[in-house]
């Protein structure tokens, strides 16, 4: 997986050079089992992010577009719809915490409305190791964890290889959501 830089680019303020990551790409894209993350803007809105996709040039199956948590769900549909093999999870806005209660309660809202509408695609969750091995459907995820963190213990193949044993379910049961709870489809709030 080719990472095109945007969480350092959203972490550290510094320009992106899409252009230079296009050509970069090109030659890794040759292999069979590389695929990329089309640049975005974390933090961005839905419409931004869908101009960029517009200047990626390669394949469709070679590229990976991301649903930022913060932009509406409907986008990730139309995402699938358009004929992205896989849609990569990116936490940001009030989601930006993997793993708290807001994300939690995100992610199950994504999941839900993916099972309803078919298979579900190849879900990569950025920044997501930690999330390897819990209830959520994620192909892939990714992390800087054994690059930063290797020297501490010089074992980076040991730490790589517990990372490896956390496998995610390949199913998703629909859950109620709060917002669910509260109300059923039919019923309206009354006071």
């Amino acid at each position: 997986m080719l990472d095109c830089g945007s969480f350092s680019a959203w972490t550290k303020n510094k320009p992106t050079r899409w252009p230079d990551y296009y050509d970069w790409c090109e030659r890794w894209l040759e292999y069979r089992t590389t695929w990329a993350i089309i640049p975005d803007i974390i933090n961005s809105t839905a419409e931004e992010n869908d101009k960029l996709l517009k200047h990626w040039s390669f394949d469709k199956g070679k590229g990976s577009p991301v649903w930022h948590l913060h932009e509406p769900l409907d986008r990730i549909l139309r995402l699938v719809d358009a004929g992205y093999h896989i849609i990569s999870f990116g936490s940001s806005g009030e989601f930006r915490n993997v793993g708290d209660g807001k994300w939690h309660h995100r992610m199950t809202e994504a999941f839900n409305l993916l099972s309803q509408s078919g298979p579900i695609p190849w879900i990569h969750m950025l920044r997501g190791m930690s999330m390897s091995g819990t209830q959520y459907p994620f192909s892939s995820v990714d992390s800087t964890d054994v690059a930063r963190n290797h020297n501490r213990n010089n074992n980076a193949n040991e730490m790589a290889s517990r990372w490896d044993t956390l496998q995610c379910p390949s199913t998703w049961t629909p859950l109620m959501t709060q917002h669910a709870l509260a109300f059923s489809d039919d019923e309206e709030y009354k006071e």
